[in-house]
């Protein structure tokens, strides 16, 4: 009967331990917030390393065509050649280097210092006379950029046409003048597009890997041991654990879209709120899989390794950040439903580019929270309140 009391009071008093209390949990955040403090590694990956990336897709990045090197090849020495001529140097999206031969330029496309060239040909007059006639130009592109080629070919068409309309000799003036207008990025800059992507790219980093690392750096270290033999919960060491990173996350946060507003002259046409509830509920999937990581893999050259690969990679490829979803093959498509940046990156050029729409955060919202949801019941699994 003894021995029965004794053990009932062990296991009531076991259960006691294990209660949530608010003043452990608070001990165990202090204890990770000096941790992290103290840690060089951690405050360069936080602040410094999103500094670097943004610079990088701000200024080292872009896809944006400007100043396409080509050649022209003036083979007619008529007035109509000459203007014509006269409109491809004048586009600031061409490079033109002019020649009299095409075998002056056969060379330079082989060697890539041009990307295609077009021709002018010596009966350009008289194809110019002829109603419905042949083609004026002819236009060759080096296809291994297909993208560039694509853009010389269709603009080298489009400069023929726009001069021919208005300032062809007997051409039929144009009666109706098309102006282009752009919603949302009416400049067509891709920073303006990758910037905000790349605070994305900077969240994954921080909550994914940053979390992985630190949490297997102290499995190996032995220190994790030593905080599962205390009396504190799973779900207080979970939360003790992630509240700095998740502090670091946001932190961050604010310091890149103060570069990405102020310095890359990103505008933020939504509201800072909307950005920083955004922020931190991504802040939920990525924390949650990192935590995941470094449940499983209790070392850090492995976790870095898995979290490359399931955090930073998708991230990157299959978020939209630089590959459009809608050109992905079907089976890639529903693998990026997966992916919590996949909604994060559209999310972000949301509210930087087009303003607070409720009708898209809200989808994205629910559908990240959901993925961090699981990936937290996954890590606290997989974290054991023992010393196995």
């Amino acid at each position: 009967m003894n021995r029965v009391r004794h053990r009932r009071g062990a296991e009531i008093e076991g259960a006691a331990a294990r209660r949530f209390d608010l003043r452990r949990l608070l001990a165990l955040i202090r204890k990770e917030s000096l941790q992290a403090w103290r840690d060089p590694s951690t405050l360069l990956i936080a602040f410094v390393l999103p500094a670097v990336l943004l610079f990088l897709f701000a200024y080292a990045v872009s896809l944006d065509v400007r100043r396409v090197r080509i050649g022209l090849v003036l083979e007619s020495q008529g007035a109509s050649a000459q203007a014509l001529a006269a409109a491809f140097a004048a586009t600031p999206y061409l490079d033109v280097t002019f020649a009299r031969d095409r075998r002056e330029l056969t060379g330079k496309i082989v060697s890539g210092a041009l990307r295609g060239y077009v021709v002018i040909p010596q009966d350009f007059e008289h194809r110019l006379a002829e109603p419905g006639g042949r083609p004026l130009t002819q236009v060759i592109t080096d296809g291994s950029l297909p993208n560039t080629a694509s853009f010389v070919a269709s603009y080298a068409q489009g400069v023929v046409q726009t001069w021919r309309a208005g300032a062809g000799p007997e051409a039929p003036r144009a009666a109706l003048v098309l102006e282009p207008r752009y919603w949302f990025n009416a400049e067509l800059e891709s920073r303006r597009s990758l910037v905000p992507g790349a605070i994305a790219i900077v969240m994954t980093i921080i909550g994914t890997m940053l979390t992985a690392l630190v949490v297997a750096r102290e499995w190996e270290r032995g220190t994790m041991e030593a905080v599962l033999s205390t009396p504190a919960s799973v779900a207080e060491i979970l939360i003790g654990k992630l509240s700095p990173y998740f502090v670091l996350g946001m932190l961050s946060t604010l310091a890149a879209a103060g570069l990405a507003i102020f310095v890359f002259q990103v505008p933020l046409r939504g509201s800072l709120p909307a950005l920083l509830v955004l922020s931190a509920v991504f802040m939920v999937p990525a924390l949650g899989q990192g935590l995941l990581i470094s449940s499983l893999a209790r070392n850090q050259f492995l976790a870095a390794q898995i979290a490359l690969f399931s955090g930073f990679l998708p991230a990157f490829m299959l978020s939209g950040f630089l590959f459009e979803i809608d050109s992905m093959p079907v089976w890639i498509r529903a693998i990026t439903f997966l992916v919590p940046a996949r909604y994060f990156v559209a999310s972000l050029k949301t509210v930087f580019l087009a303003g607070d729409i409720g009708s898209v955060f809200l989808p994205n919202l629910l559908t990240m929270a959901a993925i961090g949801l699981v990936f937290f019941l996954l890590a606290k699994r997989a974290t054991r309140k023992s010393l196995e």
